[in-house]
C-alpha cells in the first residue's frame, strides 16, 4: 500500500478509535490524525510480530482495518495517560 492509503486508513482509524474510547481527549483533530496514522502502523506491526499475520495485505482487507483501529486505540489510550493530567486543569 502507498503512503496515501496509509494516511486515509489512519485518518479513519483515528476517528473510529476516538469514537470507541469514551472520555475527553486532550488533543484536537490534528493529534487524532497523527495518532490514527501511527496507530495503523503499530497495529500492522503488532499483528505481524504477535500473531505472524500479514495484517497489511491491502486497503480493503478487514485485517488491515482491524489492526489499524486496534493500534489507534492503544496509542490514543497511551496519549491520554501521558497528557491527560496536564490538560485537565484548564481554566475558562
Amino acid at each position: 500500500m502507498g503512503i496515501i492509503a496509509w494516511i486515509i486508513i489512519g485518518l479513519i482509524a483515528g476517528a473510529i478509535a476516538k469514537a470507541l474510547t469514551p472520555g475527553r481527549d486532550p488533543g484536537g483533530i490534528i493529534i487524532t490524525m497523527l495518532i490514527g496514522i501511527a496507530g495503523g502502523l503499530l497495529g500492522g506491526w503488532l499483528g505481524k510480530v504477535l500473531f505472524g499475520v500479514d495484517s497489511i495485505d491491502g486497503f480493503f482487507d478487514l485485517s488491515t482495518w482491524i489492526a489499524a483501529i486496534i493500534g489507534s486505540v492503544i496509542l490514543l489510550l497511551v496519549y491520554r495517560l501521558v497528557t491527560g493530567n496536564r490538560h485537565s486543569h484548564r481554566h475558562a
